[in-house]
């Protein structure tokens, strides 16, 4: 019975861990790969998490999984399998089966399929500024992001959170929560219906609010990055302590991100310009980028650049920020 029990948790077990890579040392590794760029083969091990590998070190490989393979000068081919063959060299197997040197392979990514049951991941970075001369300043701030997809729908939520105090007196306190749903009807093509709060103590305009809807296109999302571009229609409502003001815009914003360095490195940016219709405004643009360096499997350092701009009335008014901190990732 023991041997029965051990022999169905292996069957289990086995289809997790299936691709095994040989180097040219004569080692072997086995573990699930993760992802093949910039010379890096990342590979998800039991025993020591995720591991790079030089890929010039590479003897030959097997994985029981799909792969896009992607060739130098080609488009990428879809492998259903990946079995091992002579030094240097790896069976590709699918439509047509051949032989493929490995130093010809630029990249290996798994598929990312539309009708996936689940994925969640996201972002949580803080940033703490203390000073202490003149005057004694402690500023935090939190930004943060988490993405669900399930099917067709996917659930993007985005926050941020600023507190400042300037010699026990309070000097900035806001808020910025947004929520979008996308449904996809193909592959790349999806709607989204998307809405914004933002909430300031110490401006004029104390409160902002943002409901929009519009299609967007999904350039690529895989286990490299993504790339989605929206267009949206929107409605904008501002509050204050004079006069509140209601008015249309449209917008265009961008959502990138890329892994390099085999994952350990992550360049994002994200932006988003609005034309206001009316006479007073004539673009207000939000954006950032940054980067992040992994130093595991959920902790990160990151280094972001935020630009506001705004510009109306023949003048442009532009609020910049360099931030440091850590975070945690998943």
């Amino acid at each position: 019975m023991r041997a029965v029990i051990a022999l169905f948790l292996f069957t289990l077990a086995a289809p997790l861990w299936a691709d095994t890579v040989w180097l040219d040392n004569g080692d072997r590794l086995s573990g699930e790969i993760v992802l093949l760029d910039g010379g890096k083969l990342a590979l998800k091990t039991k025993y020591a998490g995720q591991v790079l590998i030089d890929w010039k070190d590479i003897d030959t490989l097997s994985s029981d999984k799909p792969l896009l393979v992607r060739r130098s000068g080609f488009d990428s081919e879809r492998g259903e399998r990946l079995a091992a063959a002579g030094s240097g060299m790896v069976r590709v197997q699918g439509d047509r089966e051949y032989l493929l040197p490995l130093a010809q392979i630029t990249r290996l990514v798994p598929p990312r399929l539309l009708l996936e049951d689940r994925v969640w991941e996201g972002n949580l970075d803080a940033k703490l500024d203390m000073k202490r001369n003149q005057n004694d300043i402690d500023e935090w701030k939190l930004k943060g992001n988490t993405r669900v997809e399930h099917g067709r729908w996917r659930h993007v939520l985005s926050g941020e959170l600023e507190r400042e105090t300037k010699n026990d007196k309070k000097v900035e306190d806001n808020w910025e929560l947004e929520y979008d749903l996308d449904r996809f009807f193909t592959e790349h093509w999806f709607w989204r219906v998307g809405l914004e709060q933002s909430e300031d103590a110490f401006e004029t305009i104390e409160r902002q609010r943002i409901l929009g809807t519009g299609p967007g296109y999904r350039f690529w999302d895989n286990e490299l990055g993504r790339f989605d571009l929206i267009g949206q229609f929107n409605r904008v409502r501002l509050e204050s302590d004079v006069a509140d003001l209601a008015f249309n815009t449209t917008s265009i914003e961008l959502d990138y991100k890329r892994l390099l360095w085999g994952t350990r490195l992550e360049f994002y940016a994200n932006a988003e310009l609005q034309i206001p219709h009316i006479d007073q405004i004539d673009y207000v643009l939000d954006s950032e980028m940054g980067l992040r360096y992994r130093l595991n499997q959920w902790a990160r350092l990151s280094l972001l650049y935020e630009l506001d701009q705004l510009r109306g009335q023949g003048q442009t008014v532009s609020d910049r920020h360099y931030l440091l901190g850590v975070g945690i990732g998943w």
